[in-house]
C-alpha cells in the first residue's frame, strides 16, 4: 500500500512516515497544498492522509480536487479542530474518515487499513492463487496450508503480485508500490526481495520472472524451475 501524507509540521510528518513504514505502508510526504497536488498528479496512491491546515491551497481545496478527479481515492483528514461542526464540514468536503490531533499512530494505522478494505470491498478480503493464501488485514501468508513468515517488504511485494491475479507486474511498479518516492529507480532491491521471497515461499517456485517485463504469480505448470526463477 502507498499513501500520501500531507502535513506541514515536519516532525509529525516524518514520525508518521517512519511509523507507517514499520507497518509495510510506503508513504510520501507533502508539506503544502501545491506539493500535494503535484504528487497526486504524477503518482498513484491508495489513500491520502490530509491535514486541513496547510500552506498554499488548503487541505479542504486538496480534498475537493481529489473528489472532483473521480478517482475514488479515500481521504483521511487530520486536524487539531475537534468540534462536531468541523468534522461535519470535513465529511461534507468528501473526507472518508477524520482523526483529531493528537492521536496514536496505532489508531492511524487501523483507520488506514479499514479505509483500504472499504476501498477494495469488491475484492475478497483474503486472496488465494496458486496455493497461496494472503490475508492483508492480518498480514498473514500461507503456502499450501503452511504459514510463511515474511518481512514487511516481502509481504508488500507479494501483495502486489497476488493482487495482479496472474498478470505481470513490472519491477518499476513493485518499486512504486512497496517502497516510496525516495527509492533509487536503478536499485536492485526489487530483484533481491523477489529472490528472497521465492526462497521463503519454497518449491515449486511460484513467482515467475518474465524477462525484460517483470514478475507474475505462476499457476499450474507454468511456474518456473530454479533456473527460470532467477532474476
Amino acid at each position: 500500500m502507498r499513501v500520501l501524507v500531507v502535513e506541514d509540521e515536519s516532525l509529525m510528518a516524518t514520525a508518521i512516515r517512519d511509523g507507517l513504514r514499520l507497518e509495510a505502508i510506503a508513504a510520501d510526504l507533502a508539506g503544502d497544498g501545491d506539493s500535494a497536488l503535484e504528487l497526486l498528479s504524477i503518482n498513484a496512491y491508495d489513500i491520502v492522509i490530509l491535514d486541513r491546515d496547510i500552506p498554499g491551497p488548503s487541505g479542504d481545496a486538496v480534498a475537493m480536487s481529489i473528489v472532483a478527479s473521480g478517482s475514488g481515492m479515500p481521504i483521511l483528514m487530520l486536524t487539531a479542530a475537534d468540534r462536531l461542526d468541523d468534522k461535519a464540514s470535513g465529511f461534507g468536503l468528501g473526507a472518508d474518515d477524520y482523526l483529531t490531533k493528537p492521536f496514536e499512530l496505532g489508531e492511524l494505522v487501523l483507520r488506514i487499513r479499514a479505509l483500504d478494505r472499504r476501498r477494495a470491498n469488491n475484492r475478497p478480503p483474503v486472496r488465494e492463487i496458486a496455493g497461496l493464501r494472503l490475508d492483508s488485514f492480518r498480514r498473514e501468508v500461507y503456502r499450501d496450508g503452511r504459514y510463511v513468515a515474511l518481512t514487511r517488504k516481502q509481504f508488500a511485494v507479494l501483495e502486489a503480485l497476488v493482487a495482479a491475479e496472474g498478470g505481470v507486474v513490472s519491477a518499476e511498479e513493485l518499486l512504486e508500490r512497496a517502497w516510496d518516492e525516495n527509492a533509487d529507480p536503478f536499485t536492485n532491491a526489487v530483484r533481491i526481495t523477489v529472490s528472497a521471497l521465492r526462497k521463503r515461499l519454497g518449491e515449486p517456485w511460484v513467482i515467475t520472472t518474465v524477462p525484460g517485463v517483470g514478475y507474475r504469480i505462476g499457476t499450474g505448470l507454468d511456474a518456473p524451475g530454479e533456473q527460470g526463477a532467477r532474476g
